[in-house]
């Protein structure tokens, strides 16, 4: 009986010795922000498509904030984040790294085809001085403006603010708050009457206005060229040092000449390397 269950032992040992080890990997599950989703989701089949025997990461969405705290619980084995990560506020022992640069663009309805924004307009549509677009010069709408946000678990929020408003201003509480870059840009493109503005990320300017800002478009090759001021950064972010799977696959995305990425990445967003 004994010398039977060591053979059978032994079976079992040489069979998983047998195993290559990209069987075995396990899935990386990836979650966080919306505005890194769609650059995850393909960053994730091109990297199955390299390694065929390693599964596809599963990646999903939310808000910067659920991926940090994601990652820090390991809930994910990445979080995405669209937003720097801020000293004292998020958990201890994270660490963030940079994967790509987006821009930010200030949309309206396609009905109000506002072509350029100003520091100054910005500040009082936002902040709610300006409440009407009378008051706003270009506007192809007229009465009450329709002012939409993101809520404060969202990457995008924390990044518009400090590029557009700055350190101090906030955005008015009357707006409307939206929980993902999708749901904004559906709620301005379907205002009533072209009344709304918001701001997304550059991958979800579809059907909307994307209004240029002091005077420069809000394209992909102006914010590549350094003259579009709205650019924020991309982050994947782990708990402790990226190990195993994640590290791998962290390793691939961020290495120097790795032509399937930066492809990708160029496709609408701005590589680091």
């Amino acid at each position: 009986m004994r010398v039977h269950r060591t053979l059978i032992l032994s079976l079992i040992v040489s069979l998983i010795l047998a195993v290559p080890a990209t069987a075995l990997a396990k899935q990386l599950i990836i979650g966080g922000s919306t505005s890194v989703l769609p650059l995850a989701q393909k960053l994730a089949t091109a990297y199955h498509k390299t390694y065929p025997k390693i599964p596809t990461p599963k990646v999903g969405g939310g808000q910067s904030d659920i991926g940090i705290s994601g990652a820090a619980s390991g809930r994910f084995d990445i979080g995405d984040s669209s937003r720097n990560p801020i000293l004292n506020v998020d958990p201890h022992g994270l660490v963030f790294t940079k994967i790509a640069q987006d821009g930010i663009c200030v949309i309206t309805s396609p009905q109000n085809r506002l072509s350029n924004i100003s520091q100054q307009t910005v500040v009082g549509i936002f902040t709610g001085a300006i409440r009407d677009w009378s008051q706003v010069p270009g506007a192809q709408a007229s009465g009450p403006i329709d002012l939409f946000d993101r809520d404060g678990a969202s990457g995008t929020q924390d990044a518009f603010q400090h590029i557009f408003l700055g350190e101090t201003l906030k955005i008015s509480p009357s707006a409307t708050e939206e929980t993902s870059n999708g749901l904004e840009q559906n709620a301005v493109h379907n205002d009533p009457g072209g009344a709304g503005i918001g701001f997304v990320s550059f991958a979800y300017t579809a059907g909307v206005n994307a209004v240029g800002y002091q005077g420069v478009a809000c394209t992909l090759a102006n914010a590549k060229s350094g003259q579009y001021g709205g650019v924020r950064n991309f982050w994947m972010v782990t708990k402790g040092i990226p190990k195993g799977e994640a590290a791998k696959f962290i390793a691939w995305v961020t290495k120097a000449g790795n032509k399937t990425v930066r492809a990708i990445v160029n496709s609408s967003w701005i590589a680091i390397h």
